[in-house]
């Protein structure tokens, strides 16, 4: 075989080949798939700013805070309703309203005599406080005992600026938890007669009680015509008999009293040592302490 025939062999045309000619020109290629365009960062610059402008609309325009001013959201959580986060969702959604005009700026900031009506209620600017107090002897929340006996009062004075009061009642005798707030649907809600929050109280009796009357105390019993429901007594251990345990609904110490005193027993000491789930863990007698949020929520929740 000479040079030329393996040269036609290698890249040469056969002229008796079936297959089209290679200067036919082919068809066109179809275009390969493309990603997203890159922007050009000018073109990105004023996509941002545009952006921005529209996330600020709903914004109330920045301004110098007034001494009697503060951010809408913050009134609403004052209120206790609700937290900052979850207020900017009401104001967002249209559901509040200053002074009767439907508000949904961010950071609005509104006077404290301004009326704020929230998802159809009428709040008040000022903050709920929650104050657990462990209260000692010789101090009542009565303020017609003249004199002879201090207020409560007196032993939370300067926590706090707001106007609080006490929940429920207790004589000079009594001792233990006393709950303080200026929450005055948390108060209405712990003394009605229907309010389920469980309370513990010590007794302290003059004699032992008898095993036949703690079984007639627990099956409950009725007081001036009322039924009254115990849910659990029992002695104390490591106790004599006549210190003994009582667990009941009622926020009124009196009905503690009765219920012993009904059975011919004399009460010389009552202690309560927990209400509605708070206890007197760290906090020695004659001191007060705030509560915490998940406490506050406890209490709602009750």
């Amino acid at each position: 075989m000479n040079n030329k025939e393996g040269n036609n062999k290698r890249g040469g045309s056969r002229p008796n080949s079936s297959r089209p000619n290679s200067n036919k020109p082919k068809p066109a290629m179809q275009k390969r798939a493309q990603g997203p365009k890159k922007v050009k960062p000018a073109v990105k610059a004023a996509e941002e700013e545009k952006a921005q402008i529209i996330k600020k609309q709903n914004q109330a325009p920045k301004r110098q805070k007034a001494a009697d001013e503060i951010r809408l959201n913050k009134y609403i959580s004052n209120s206790g309703v609700c937290s900052r986060r979850d207020a900017d969702i009401y104001i967002q959604s249209g559901n509040v309203k200053v002074n009767g005009v439907p508000v949904t700026e961010m950071g609005y900031l509104v006077k404290l005599n301004d009326v704020i009506n929230f998802d159809g209620v009428v709040l008040t600017p000022e903050k709920k406080e929650y104050i657990l107090l462990n209260k000692p002897k010789n101090f009542t929340t009565a303020l017609d005992e003249g004199q002879e006996y201090r207020n409560v009062l007196e032993l939370v004075r300067g926590s706090t600026t707001s106007k609080i009061a006490p929940i429920g009642r207790m004589d000079k005798n009594t001792t233990g938890l006393l709950l303080f707030t200026n929450d005055t649907d948390m108060i209405r809600k712990f003394t009605l007669p229907s309010q389920k929050s469980s309370k513990i109280y010590q007794v302290s009796l003059d004699k032992n009680l008898k095993f036949e009357d703690l079984e007639k105390i627990s099956k409950g019993l009725v007081l001036d015509g009322h039924r009254v429901f115990v849910e659990e007594v029992s002695y104390i251990d490591n106790e004599p008999k006549s210190e003994v345990g009582l667990k009941l609904r009622s926020s009124n110490v009196k009905v503690v009293r009765a219920i012993f005193e009904s059975f011919d027993y004399d009460v010389l000491r009552i202690d309560r040592v927990s209400f509605a789930g708070l206890t007197k863990k760290n906090l020695p007698r004659g001191n007060w302490r705030f509560l915490t949020e998940q406490e506050i929520i406890n209490l709602k929740n009750v």
